[in-house]
């Protein structure tokens, strides 16, 4: 997902997101360390998407913070 797209949800669904993107950064990596993982790329773009989910989470508190 880009950063504009994750931007568009509310905090509740970026935590659903980030809980999802959790949930399949574990599954990749146990098929990894089982050998049956074919595109091992995949972990590289689901750790960028948790890190986009966790940078909104954190624009959207210091906005709180500050208003």
């Amino acid at each position: 997902m880009k950063a504009k797209e994750l931007r568009e949800l509310t905090s509740e669904q970026l935590t659903e997101k980030l809980n999802e993107f959790k949930s399949e950064l574990f599954s990749l990596r146990f098929q990894l360390a089982t050998g049956q993982l074919e595109n091992t790329a995949r972990i590289k773009f689901v750790k960028k998407d948790i890190a986009k989910v966790k940078t909104v989470l954190a624009e959207r508190k210091l906005n709180e913070a500050r208003a």
